[in-house]
């Protein structure tokens, strides 16, 4: 359990280095990639977006690859095809971006939704099928997916079922004015990213993930979660309410989180803090507007969070 809280303190303090005057955004990316989930970034162009996935790939040592979603992106151009060699003139495989160990899936609402459907079996099962032949991803296989939420023309809006492969959506946001202050001063030009070195070992990140199953959950924490899925069921405002996949998925990741936070054991306040993220893209609010829609479905679920009863 100790390795395992030293590597989530190590990547967070890596990662930090680089995404300066954010460690509760760096935080939740760690806790993700733990859990072996994948991440859904929802913000503004130029807040950090890609220098996460990158600053994470790095931290790890592994390989990285950046997918620019657009509208006449094909499948095979996300998880490749068979390609024809006259030499031997037999077909073989040709792998495509998703065969890496972090895929930054770039404004991932730009491209159709068949070409978005490509990544479903992916993320869900580490392996894409082609033509009837299985070939496995690499372990870890990590997505980090963006789109900006202010711009909406020419997007396709993610369906349900790809929402639901995402462990957790998080925005970033502007730094703080003295962080944004210093960048301006010390940068100058300079990538912070080429000063990023490896800090932690593949094997050493699936140790920590199976640390997980040793995190001490309580029934009545338990008892807490479902409570929370079960309100989103239950409230008018919203046309479609968490699953049970989504339970499943705000278990994992507060066990994550514990081991982020430096603890053999959950507590409420983990369910606190990922709540929001875990859930509020995985239930519907009915609204033309997706902006709205998002914004509804996030205060629908922080005001669930106040008004279920917090175990002792």
């Amino acid at each position: 359990m100790e390795s395992a809280t030293r590597v989530a303190h190590a990547l967070v303090a890596n990662v930090e280095r680089v995404l300066e005057g954010k460690r509760d955004v760096v935080e939740l990316a760690v806790t993700t990639i733990l859990a072996g989930g994948h991440l859904l970034v929802e913000d503004v162009p130029g807040v950090g977006k890609t220098t996460l996935a990158r600053a994470l790939a790095a931290s790890l040592g592994v390989t990285f690859r950046r997918l620019q979603f657009t509208s006449d992106l094909m499948p095979s151009d996300v998880v490749g095809g068979n390609v024809y060699d006259p030499k031997s003139g037999h077909f073989s495989f040709r792998p495509g971006p998703v065969f890496t160990h972090v895929l930054l899936a770039d404004e991932i609402n730009r491209t159709t939704p068949k070409t978005q459907s490509a990544l479903l079996e992916a993320m869900d099962e580490g392996q894409v099928s082609v033509e009837g032949e299985t070939h496995p991803l690499e372990d870890p296989f990590f997505v980090v997916a963006t789109q900006n939420p202010e711009d909406f023309y020419g997007t396709y809006p993610l369906p349900e079922s790809q929402l639901d492969r995402f462990l957790l959506r998080i925005h970033i946001g502007y730094p703080p004015v003295e962080v944004e202050r210093r960048i301006l001063r010390e940068r100058r030009g300079r990538d912070p990213l080429d000063a990023i070195e490896s800090c932690v070992t593949v094997s050493e990140l699936r140790q920590a993930r199976a640390a997980l199953d040793h995190v001490l959950v309580e029934d009545v924490l338990l008892d807490y979660m479902h409570t929370l899925v079960l309100a989103t069921r239950n409230t008018p405002s919203l046309t479609l309410g968490a699953s049970t996949r989504a339970a499943l998925a705000l278990e994992r990741a507060v066990r994550a989180r514990a081991l982020v936070a430096g603890r053999s054991y959950a507590i409420p306040g983990d369910v606190q803090q990922l709540a929001l993220p875990v859930l509020a893209h995985r239930v519907r609010v009915d609204s033309p507007d997706p902006r709205v829609a998002t914004d509804e479905a996030e205060r629908v679920i922080q005001a669930l969070l106040d008004e279920v009863e917090v175990p002792v």
